[in-house]
């Protein structure tokens, strides 16, 4: 079968050796050079060269949109049908056999399995694909690659492939050589359209008809989300009758995935609506209009158990920069910005790592299962923050999953085997009879999946839809819940499963308010007014979206009062606060379901103990100056600093933040 030339091919021949030269390569390829469907043939000896691994391939993928493309790709290239010599395995997709030489898996995946077999038996090669990404997981999959590189598997080959990547970092990190293919691009003409006001997708529409009257060819325009791409593609429902407009994001189907990527039929233009997973996972042919909103949707925070919080952001220049090249990539192209040109100097030069912002839960009983309790033993990309990791270890001790030394337990062992956040693994192995085992299942099940079930905040409503969905992707899911629920009839309370795995999402409705909650966190969350749901006093939140001050709601149960403050669990206290502009405490007692107080009264004087508390609380919310010790903190530091500089002392890590983050430990 004859292949289309691509730039990759110029470097395959340096790709081989390389890696039977070194256990370890970084290989820097931009989008649209080929890396991801040449290099594991290549390497796998499917294509013209000797086969340069013993055993299989594994290509870890980010996503499963981009796990499935790839594995298609690659097996249609070879004139085969995937689970031949190219397999794919996913959460809800598993297509392999015995003549599986190249396994494209997703990376929260390949965690579980190397997890199962650290000596990942009958494994030549590891490679990490579109890794600048530097989601979780990957950062995760790479350091245990490597321990068990070191400590089992000297003959291992691990392959880091990204787009856009700081390669000298990775590169020492690994102690690994760096390939790099140029790959090829044509001139992209940037136009500034400047910021306004308007919805973002009311400016995109706009942009969208803008450049069907200005240009020819086929449109790819980035938006943050699934909501912003469905409003955007109601505002273009009237367009010639030769544009077809196709949306593009994970929670699709894939046959509307591979519609959106597909190229457009002769005489027709397309506009496909798209995430950041179009940036450098996907190759959509015909484009050579870009139009980007300047946003991306980002992991970040601890998000109550799916996994983390997703907030819109704007995109980093490492990102938009990837967005532009698509317009470059056949011909000449054009790339419209929604924003102003001055504000791209302002832009973060790439995206921040998740491992540094992300909720590190799942990342601990991972390390946990590993045998690892501290992890700086491992050698990471970028450490994991000490701050999330005992926010981490915290969640975990509470929800029963490690014992105070950070040693996993029998409930701890259960979660970690089953492809789950904690949460949902605590909700699923935690449930006390098999019924309820069950009924867990199906909520893990449908809370995993984006969109599953609907829209609805309510997850009566949701598990109520999925369990009438009979797509493939439900049926999938519904599979999966019935292994973990080990075959028993789903039946019990929805509200008190709930609330064993999130006692801290507890809520009850602010007083005198609408639709706004106070979590036992301390954290406030809030529901459209419109909302049934808005009408309960007391939820159970699973999840949460939206800006991290005054979250969304997007996924919850109604309470009654008495389960709450059963399994919540009301404590009597003295509690106090510390006023910056009086100097002075005002101390009360307090009966409380964590931060929401059931009742309270004054006391005259808080304890010593009460009162450093609340002077502790101060400092990490508004720093030394909250409390009148910003010039005393920062002269000592000051002094600290000279007598390193007069080598009189051992040099420090510290600053104030370091102290702040120390306080009271």
């Amino acid at each position: 079968m004859t292949r289309p030339s691509l730039p990759i091919d110029d470097v395959l021949a340096e790709i081989c050796s390389g890696l039977s030269a070194h256990s370890r390569l970084v290989l820097a390829a931009p989008p649209g050079a080929g890396k991801t469907t040449r290099v594991p043939l290549a390497l796998a000896g499917l294509l013209d060269e000797a086969a340069v691994i013993d055993g299989k391939i594994l290509m870890l993928e980010p996503r499963r949109i981009a796990a499935r493309m790839a594995a298609q790709q690659m097996a249609k290239s070879l004139g085969e049908k995937l689970g031949q010599s190219v397999g794919l395995t996913t959460r809800v997709d598993r297509k392999v056999s015995d003549a599986t030489r190249v396994e494209v898996i997703t990376d929260g995946l390949f965690t579980r399995r190397i997890l199962s077999d650290p000596e990942l038996t009958g494994i030549g090669a590891v490679i990490f694909d579109e890794f600048h990404e530097r989601r979780l997981n990957s950062d995760l999959g790479l350091s245990l690659a490597m321990e068990a590189q070191g400590a089992l598997r000297d003959d291992l080959k691990l392959l880091i492939m990204s787009a856009t990547l700081d390669t000298e970092k990775v590169s020492s990190v690994l102690g690994a050589p760096v390939v790099e293919s140029q790959g090829r691009q044509y001139p992209v003409e940037t136009r500034y359209l400047g910021r306004s006001q308007d919805r973002i997708e009311d400016r995109m529409a706009s942009a969208v008809r803008k450049a069907l009257r200005e240009e020819e060819g086929s449109i790819l325009a980035f938006l943050p989300g699934a909501r912003e791409i469905q409003r955007t593609a109601e505002q273009l429902e009237r367009v010639p009758d030769n544009v077809r407009v196709a949306p593009l994001f994970g929670a699709l189907s894939p046959a509307e995935q591979d519609a959106a990527v597909s190229p457009a039929p002769e005489g027709m233009r397309k506009v496909v609506l798209a995430t950041d997973i179009a940036e450098s996972a996907l190759t959509i042919e015909g484009v050579r209009i870009v139009i980007d909103s300047g946003l991306s949707r980002v992991a970040e925070d601890a998000a109550g158990g799916l996994g983390t919080r997703l907030s819109t952001v704007k995109a980093s220049r490492a990102s938009v920069d990837q967005r532009r090249g698509r317009a470059g990539r056949l011909s000449p192209g054009v790339c419209y910005r929604l924003w102003d040109e001055a504000a791209t100097r302002g832009l973060m030069p790439s995206p921040v790592p998740e491992i540094l912002k992300s909720d590190l839960s799942g990342l601990v009983l991972a390390l946990a299962e590993w045998g690892e309790r501290d992890a700086t033993r491992l050698t990471w990309m970028d450490a994991p923050p000490a701050g999330r990791l005992k926010a981490a270890q915290a969640l975990l001790t509470t929800l029963g999953a490690i014992d105070q030394d950070g040693a996993l337990t029998a409930l701890g062992s259960e979660m970690a085997r089953l492809p789950l956040p904690p949460r949902l693994g605590a909700l699923v192995a935690g449930a006390p009879t098999p019924q309820e085992r069950a009924l867990a299942a199906e909520i893990a099940a449908l809370a995993g999946e984006r969109g599953m079930g609907g829209n609805s905040p309510d997850l009566r409503d949701r598990l109520a839809g999925f369990r009438r969905d009979g797509s493939p992707r439900a049926r999938s899911l519904k599979a999966q819940a019935k292994a973990w629920g080990k075959g028993a009839a789903p039946d019990g309370n929805l509200a008190s499963l709930l609330a064993r795995a999130w006692p801290d999402q507890i809520a009850r409705k602010r007083p005198g308010s609408a639709a706004s909650y106070l979590m036992a966190s301390g954290r406030a969350a809030m529901l459209p007014e419109t909302e049934a749901l808005a009408k309960q006093e007391w939820l159970v939140i699973a999840d949460l979206g939206g800006a991290a001050k005054e979250a969304r709601i997007s996924l919850a149960a109604p309470i009654s009062e008495a389960d709450a403050l059963e399994i919540g669990g009301v404590v009597s206290e003295d509690r106090a606060s510390f006023d910056p502009k009086t100097g002075k405490f005002t101390a009360r007692r307090v009966k409380a379901l964590g931060a929401i107080v059931l009742s309270e009264s004054p006391l005259p004087k808080p304890s010593a103990a009460v009162a450093a508390r609340a002077m502790l609380d101060a400092i990490r919310e508004g720093g030394f100056a909250a409390i009148g010790a910003d010039d005393v903190v920062r002269e000592t530091l000051a002094r600290i600093a000279m007598l390193e500089r007069a080598d009189c002392i051992a040099p420090v890590a510290l600053d104030a933040e370091a102290l702040i983050a120390s306080a009271g430990d």
